[in-house]
């Protein structure tokens, strides 16, 4: 009998394609050798089998409490807290949004990202908080994606940044590809194969001593952008370790006199608000987070309010 097939019959938990690829990488030897699938067995001879994990065919549902800001038979939007990544990737299989709505919408949502990414037509970074709308049906999900596509969608942004800015608003008009030496990070990078035009619009709401609540608006979506952007400028977020160099801030490095106990340990920025047509009735919609109280903390020790 082939190797393939045995270890088929004898492993029926796992696909034959599957059993095929674990030995293509050498994790099935036979008397100690690495071999084929096509080899052909003989009685007496010692398998070793080392099988990767199955792959996931969807997110396991999870009971995880959600913020609906609003809902229908077509859409949801989240607020989703910080802390918590949008679908399921290496390193974060559980705790997922992704987990959080199949427990919180069943089979309610849509299938066009695939059956790891159940109703998501856009995304978050893990440690931004607020608005994430999601698809309960395939037809919502492509003409929502259509918009983001087609920059329809109005997103708006706040975030606390460290500096001093010189001016009340502005516009970063600068190209983001991969960057050259760290995977994780982006880059400003003109003229690389890598580089997607990028836009974002930012104002000043409120300034204090060497930090300024700004909100920032992008017209093109791309990862990290407004750190990205802001980092640019002279302006990092808050507790930014990408691109502001560190990932904590105590109160008393807020405003002297204040706990010396850390205040902020994600990076300050929310998604406030989102705008787009509702996919059935064409009307214009507006889903609104409010500030977080992690935030907010850090806004009430800027102003003296705590």
């Amino acid at each position: 009998m082939r190797l393939d097939a045995y270890l088929a019959r004898e492993l029926p938990q796992f696909s034959r394609t599957h059993l095929r690829k674990a030995i293509n990488a050498a994790g099935v030897h036979v008397d100690g050798r690495r071999t084929k699938a096509s080899h052909r067995l003989r009685a007496g001879e010692q398998l070793s089998v080392t099988v990767p994990d199955l792959p996931r065919d969807g997110p396991e549902p999870e009971e995880i409490p959600l913020s609906v800001i609003y809902e229908d038979e077509h859409l949801a939007a989240i607020d989703k807290p910080p802390g918590m990544v949008v679908h399921p990737s290496k390193g974060h299989w559980s705790g997922t949004l992704t987990a959080a709505l199949a427990f919180r919408f069943q089979s309610q949502l849509s299938s066009v990202g695939g059956p790891a990414r159940p109703g998501i037509v856009h995304r978050l970074d893990r440690d931004t908080s607020g608005v994430i709308v999601v698809a309960k049906s395939d037809s919502a999900h492509l003409q929502l994606a259509a918009q983001f596509e087609a920059r329809r969608v109005e997103k708006e942004y706040l975030a606390i940044v460290v500096g001093s800015p010189d001016r009340d608003g502005d516009r970063i008009d600068q190209p983001i590809g991969a960057h050259p030496y760290r995977r994780e990070k982006k880059a400003i990078r003109a003229g690389h194969a890598t580089s997607r035009s990028a836009e974002t619009f930012y104002e000043v709401i409120e300034r204090f001593g060497g930090f300024a609540l700004v909100r920032a608006r992008p017209k093109t979506g791309r990862t990290h952008q407004i750190r990205l952007h802001l980092a640019h400028v002279g302006l990092p977020v808050l507790c930014d370790r990408l691109y502001g160099g560190r990932s904590t801030i105590t109160g008393a490095e807020l405003r002297r006199g204040a706990t010396e106990a850390v205040s902020l340990d994600r990076q300050a920025l929310h998604a406030h608000k989102l705008s787009l047509t509702h996919p059935a009735s064409g009307q214009p919609i507006q889903f609104q987070a409010p500030v977080p109280g992690d935030l907010q903390r850090v806004l009430d020790l800027l102003r003296g309010d705590a």
